[in-house]
């Protein structure tokens, strides 16, 4: 075997493909007194193998302003609101259409200011149909992301 064909071998081992679905995991971190910011990781896999990569982390701030996303998102995932608290130390895993939604609001809303703004936003996202929030979840995340937020923020507020 020559060292080209053991590189090819190597690097189809670690691009193969991983059994299960792909969904989105809540982590609380706990910030002063009662509040608590938050990392979303994007998950490939079971709960036994899973790959995971963080897309977007809040501060307590931040998590503040979008809560009722938030709790929409957890409780279409089957959960009760009431599982996110400051004290919470378990992932919480949310469906993918429901991860994308959040992920989508959460990456539009984290560099603003005004309130008015964020709710149009978020009331926005929420009218996209799964089809719409998937395609503005990809150019967000994608290689010209920056772009892609601005346009969204752009197209959904009047502001």
């Amino acid at each position: 075997m020559t060292a080209s064909q053991r590189a090819m071998a190597v690097a189809s081992r670690r691009l193969a493909a991983v059994m299960g679905v792909r969904g989105f995991r809540l982590i609380v971190q706990p910030g002063r007194g009662e509040t608590y910011g938050l990392t979303i990781e994007e998950t490939y896999g079971d709960v036994g193998s899973t790959l995971a990569t963080a897309v977007v982390t809040l501060t307590p701030q931040q998590t503040g302003r979008v809560v009722d996303a938030l709790f929409a998102a957890v409780r279409r995932s089957g959960h009760q609101p009431s599982v996110l608290t400051h004290t919470r130390r378990a992932p919480i895993r949310l469906a993918e259409p429901e991860g994308v939604r959040l992920v989508l609001v959460l990456l539009t809303t984290q560099p603003m200011a005004k309130h008015e703004r964020v709710r149009a936003l978020v009331v926005g996202i929420n009218a996209m149909s799964t089809e719409e929030t998937y395609y503005w979840y990809s150019k967000c995340i994608g290689v010209d992301a920056g772009r892609a937020r601005k346009a969204l923020r752009t197209l959904l507020s009047d502001n």
